[in-house]
């Protein structure tokens, strides 16, 4: 019986279907670490513009669109960092994106003076008002294991009161977690960032990048990628691969695709490495304007194409536990370009924030509004006369306070309304919203991988009995990390090349901060105040 070889990298072609982070980690990972040439490497992606949710488009006419704002840790994040070290930053290539970020944060830490208000009153959130049942019961939750917690709901663990505390507010709206969500994924979240614990109020564990991640880390990476080669396919949509099962394994034989109204197959070589990105928390995404509300969409294309071949293949997951509940995984973002800056001024001293600081939350807004204004400018096209901010919603479905329709329905003219009635100005608008424009972002999977799964739901970044596929992001499986990272998906990334190259090298390790004993002790200390 003759033995099989595994073929030389220059031989072997690599599909990434989704071009968002963890395709483009993938893609470069391959060639910096796999030795894959680059035009051996295809990524496919249904959009114009690759990066995903890591995005930030427009121009100061059309005005800007940030569908969310990813956040770092610098202690953290180790396969980010590990990537990012090596990829040249787009405006000075003598250094790497990694240090641009360092002497960025360095010139313009982040401090939040005002991360909760209400009523127009600065709450002192290092007041976290955890109750002794509380303290209880997140020391139980430590302690219980993973596997024992199932898909029990945050609100099945604590009291209602719980939700009602300060702490809530700041970790709800820092990692977008609602009472519904998994109290296993809290779980990982108070192992990974337990350092960030007793300063979770003034933000200063979080890293941020000079512009956009668009603009920061997603150009400067796909430079990278193409400088050696590797072929991008827009407007690439894949539908379906063709699997077959055999006593060696499954493997992927060949992929179907929609390309320029057409459909084209792609074969596949037993030998090849396909990477599918399963799932996209900003898939079905839909923009309103000015004067139009955004549309709330059931469904997208990689939810789509991981039901087709979950279908007929045990072990590759469940969609359904994750796309499967509109309702409870969308919020809605909206990115204000303002070419009046009444209001941006109004916001810095309202907040007694300066752009750059943190993250502020309207705790009596009955969407849960919470506003970014980031160091301006945030855009590398952006002219210094011209302002952006950012700001999202957790309940998009309850009606506002001031506008008296559901944020899901309101434009983005109502949008600003209800919130310059939270900032205290509703009483200037015609003058405040001149020369301003705002864009809202209905996002209805955005914290899918939040919702309550138990063990297989997720499948594992390489498959049992998979011979040449590999799952990659938010919705593979990996233990101990955390989901909506850009650590997560790179490090799915990681794994998956390191595995089907079969490389003998070591994936940087997730930190185990909380076994240092003054983590511990400092984390404790926040506990009670």
């Amino acid at each position: 019986m003759p033995v099989e070889r595994t073929p030389h990298v220059a031989d072997r072609e690599a599909h990434v279907v989704g071009g968002g982070i963890a395709g483009l980690a993938a893609a470069a990972f391959l060639i910096r670490d796999g030795n894959v040439p680059g035009e051996n490497v295809h990524v496919y992606e249904k959009l114009d513009v690759v990066g995903g949710a890591m995005d930030g488009a427009g121009d100061p006419e059309e005005g800007y669109v940030i569908r969310g704002g990813r956040m770092f840790n610098f202690p953290a994040y180790e396969c980010t960092w590990d990537l990012f070290r090596t990829i040249p930053a787009l405006e000075d290539d003598s250094i790497s994106v990694k240090e641009e970020m360092n002497r960025f944060n360095e010139k313009h830490p982040s401090y939040a003076e005002a991360r909760l208000i209400e009523d127009g009153r600065h709450l002192d959130a290092s007041q976290f008002q955890l109750e002794t049942r509380h303290r209880i019961s997140l020391l139980r939750l430590l302690l219980t294991p993973e596997e024992r917690l199932g898909d029990t709901r945050i609100e099945e663990w604590f009291g209602d009161d719980f939700f009602e505390t300060n702490f809530w507010y700041v970790w709800a709206t820092i990692f977008a977690f609602q009472p519904w969500h998994s109290v296993a994924e809290v779980r990982r979240y108070m192992y990974r960032f337990l350092h960030e614990f007793p300063r979770l109020h003034t933000m200063e564990g979080i890293d941020r990048t000079k512009y956009n991640q668009y603009d920061s880390m997603i150009l400067p990476l796909r430079r990278w990628l193409e400088d050696r080669g590797v072929d991008f396919q827009h407007d690439c949509r894949v539908t379906d691969m063709d699997i077959v099962t055999s006593r060696a394994g499954r493997t992927v034989e060949r992929l179907h695709c929609e390309i320029d109204g057409g459909t084209e197959r792609i074969g596949v070589e037993p030998t090849d490495m396909v990477f599918f990105t399963n799932g996209s928390m900003t898939d079905g995404s839909d923009l309103g304007a000015w004067d139009e509300a955004p549309e709330t969409n059931e469904t997208g294309a990689s939810w789509e194409l991981w039901r087709e071949i979950a279908a007929d293949n045990p072990g590759f997951g469940d969609p359904e536990v994750f796309a499967g509940n509109v309702q409870e995984t969308k919020w809605e973002s909206f990115t204000v370009t303002l070419h009046n800056t009444d209001l941006f001024e109004h916001i810095v001293e309202f907040t007694d924030e300066e752009p750059g600081n943190g993250l502020v939350t309207y705790v009596d807004s009955s969407w849960l509004m919470s506003t970014v204004v980031a160091a301006q400018p945030h855009f590398a096209n952006q002219p210094d006369d011209v302002k952006i901010f950012w700001g999202y919603a957790l309940f998009p479905d309850r009606e506002g306070d001031y506008v008296e329709k559901k944020m899901s329905e309101c434009t983005g003219r109502e949008i600003l309304e209800e919130l310059c009635y939270h900032l205290q100005c509703a009483d200037r608008l015609p003058e405040i919203l001149e020369g301003v424009d705002c864009v809202p972002c209905m996002m209805p999977f955005i914290t899918a991988h939040f919702q309550p799964r138990t063990s297989g739901d997720r499948p594992a970044v390489v498959p049992d009995s998979s011979r040449n596929l590999a799952f990659l992001g938010q919705y593979a499986d990996l233990p101990r990390d955390v989901v909506f990272t850009v650590e997560y998906s790179v490090r799915t990334a990681m794994t998956a090349v390191y595995e089907l190259l079969d490389l003998n090298q070591e994936i940087p390790p997730v930190s185990k901060h909380y076994r240092k004993p003054g983590v511990l002790a400092d984390a404790v200390s926040a506990s009670f105040e």
